[in-house]
């Protein structure tokens, strides 16, 4: 799986305004429903499905980055955006650096493997130094 297969380029954010976690998953999901990606009554459920998976423990990777996720019914394939912050976020990553580079991803309900092929093909390309520089 390569990222433009399911990266929305018309919800990718190169400047956060939020300053939280909670905020980031707000307004990236929010980029996503612009980009009519998802429909308006299910922005509220994506952001709980998020950060009730926040409270399973962190998404932050590591090296300045982060991957929120969830599965839910309202999509049909998995859908993701990237978000850049400049001053970076605490997203409570296990080598306690601050997060700027968030890439968040939706899943189908029925779709369990769609989503492990993103979130590898996401962990595998960040774990090149020139994707992490050029993605920042």
């Amino acid at each position: 799986m390569r990222l433009g297969e399911f990266v929305c380029t018309d919800a990718i954010s190169t400047e956060l305004l939020a300053v939280d976690k909670q905020g980031v998953i707000r307004e990236m999901v929010q980029t996503l429903l612009d980009a009519g990606q998802i429909a308006e009554e299910h922005y509220e459920p994506v952001v709980n499905g998020i950060l009730k998976r926040e409270e399973l423990g962190s998404t932050g990777m590591g090296r300045g980055a982060a991957i929120p996720h969830t599965k839910h019914p309202s999509v049909n394939q998995t859908v993701a955006t990237i978000a850049v912050s400049q001053s970076g976020i605490d997203f409570d990553s296990p080598d306690g650096e601050s997060v700027y580079v968030i890439f968040l991803l939706i899943s189908p309900s029925g779709h369990p493997n769609d989503q492990l092929k993103a979130l590898e093909c996401i962990a595998r390309r960040h774990r090149t130094d020139t994707f992490c520089r050029f993605i920042r």
